[in-house]
């Protein structure tokens, strides 16, 4: 298994996967799902957007891209889909170690989760565990498909020594 930037080959399965993710409804904030145009912009849109293959399939994806403009335009934002089939595997590690080499590469000194769903505990633990700080909790910040409302818990990580 390996981590490379995508390539424009690689287009289907990550609208595969990032549609499963967006479409399970408790992670993504998104609720469109992507189509191959939209898709070929927004993942083209990104500061940098990588994928995690094995014999070429795609198990998973990162985008990476500023949280914000001007003076917080240090900090990044990103976010992760792994197949469902390809779970538990340590996909989701080797995305966001990549995503964290990526950092200062790009300009960035800080990477900021804006609204990890507290039921993802997995998630949790993984970002924990290399380093993420938890912000605190937003109540009942997160819009279940259901009508109702989870909690969210920001976070953040530091590039070490910026």
């Amino acid at each position: 298994m390996e981590v490379r930037g995508y390539e424009e080959k690689d287009l289907d399965q990550m609208i595969f996967i990032w549609n499963e993710v967006v479409g399970m409804g408790n992670a993504f904030p998104q609720t469109d799902l992507l189509d191959q145009a939209s898709a070929a912009r927004f993942f083209a849109s990104q500061t940098f957007c990588a994928v995690a293959v094995e014999k070429e399939l795609v198990l998973g994806l990162y985008i990476l891209h500023p949280n914000n403009v001007g003076r917080v335009g240090h900090i990044a934002n990103a976010s992760y889909a792994v197949s469902q089939t390809s779970r538990g595997r340590g996909v989701g590690r080797l995305l966001v170690q990549h995503s964290l080499a990526q950092l200062p590469l790009h300009g960035f000194r800080i990477l900021q989760f804006n609204a990890v769903v507290a039921s993802n505990t997995a998630a949790i633990t993984l970002y924990e565990s290399l380093g993420f700080q938890k912000l605190g909790t937003i109540n009942r910040g997160f819009a279940k498909d259901d009508g109702t409302y989870e909690d969210i818990i920001p976070m953040v990580y530091y590039v070490k020594g910026r």
